[in-house]
């Protein structure tokens, strides 16, 4: 056991002692996971009924998060953005296509 720990603190930066809670990291991920499932269904919620409102607001939820997570990396916040942007968007374009494919409507 003590060889692992001076393993961990060595080698990969960690302490073992000073890690963070499995109930905070499970709660935040709820957390996240819901604002973020919210996020494109609010438009409905609120009396929408096109499509377009709740694209728009999941893309600058997309911007935003990457954003965020500028706060934790070496890139620019605008930087960040716009690739969450670029790549979630791409992930729904694809998403959205497979779905015409399959005969699948948004309607």
């Amino acid at each position: 056991e003590q060889a692992l720990e001076i393993h961990a603190r060595e080698e990969l930066g960690v302490d073992p002692g000073d890690l963070p809670s499995p109930l905070v990291a499970a709660v935040s991920s709820f957390g996240s996971f819901a604002l973020g499932a919210l996020l494109p269904v609010l438009p409905y919620l609120l009396g929408a009924t096109v499509l377009w409102p709740a694209v728009l607001l999941a893309l600058i939820g997309l911007f935003a998060c990457g954003a965020v997570v500028a706060k934790v990396t070496a890139r620019t916040w605008w930087y960040s953005g716009l690739r969450q942007l670029v790549l979630g968007g791409a992930a729904a374009g694809v998403t959205y296509a497979l779905g015409s494919l399959f005969g699948t409507a948004v309607g």
